[in-house]
């Protein structure tokens, strides 16, 4: 897949549906260790509902509609911290969407971009303080650099999942700055971030699904 169609969209919100209700049980442990369990919870249900929301849109509905459609979708199911802050990437990411055909490398790197933004002026942190942001930084980084260099989708998805997964071992060296964690402190070094770790499996599913292995593509 050279490029991602506004057709492609209610197949791509269904693979993250999918994954968060597969990795649902995962997250309310690693959140339970030092937060309150919800996390595989908040997600399930957050991309469960924008996966409805996109599947009910007309077909052909422009790109930067449909991803907004899924923040508003995510931010009314899921109203805690991380729901909040996973649709306001979404919706802050729809933004550079408009008047867009196709999702390319560059599309996507000004997406991602832009989520990395929204989530970091809405949620008060910064790279470094054991959160999704320690993520989303890394991600969009990688877009931008496939982007210039001129590597096709499939390439920069990889990549970016590649740099994803290395911020998420390295946020075990971190303590949490806020949230719930944050009380926790010096527990929380040694354990990924729970938060950065939804951000993770939000770029692996785009990378699967471009590729193909999800058979969605």
């Amino acid at each position: 897949m050279d490029a991602i169609s506004s057709n492609d969209l209610p197949a791509l919100f269904d693979a993250l549906r999918r994954t968060f209700a597969e990795q649902r049980e995962f997250l309310i442990a690693l959140d339970g260790k030092v937060g309150d369990s919800d996390l595989g919870i908040t997600m399930s249900k957050a991309f469960a509902a924008a996966h409805e929301t996109v599947r009910a849109l007309e077909a052909g509905t422009p790109a930067a509609r449909q991803f907004k459609a899924a923040g508003m979708a995510m931010a009314k199911a899921a109203p805690s911290t991380m729901g909040t802050l996973t649709a306001t990437g979404f919706l802050r990411g729809s933004q550079t969407l408009e008047g867009k055909e196709e999702i390319g490398v560059a599309e996507l790197a000004a997406f991602w971009r832009a989520y990395f933004n929204g989530v970091a002026e809405r949620g008060k942190a910064k790279v470094g303080d054991k959160t999704l942001l320690d993520v989303l930084d890394p991600i969009a980084n990688s877009m931008e650099a496939s982007a210039a260099s001129g590597a096709s989708l499939t390439e920069a998805l990889a990549a970016a999942s590649q740099e994803a997964d290395e911020a998420l071992e390295r946020t075990k060296t971190m303590i949490a700055q806020h949230g719930k964690a944050a009380a926790f402190q010096e527990k929380s070094m040694g354990l990924q971030d729970a938060g950065a770790t939804v951000g993770v499996l939000i770029i692996q599913t785009m990378r699967d699904f471009v590729s193909g292995t999800t058979g969605a593509a």
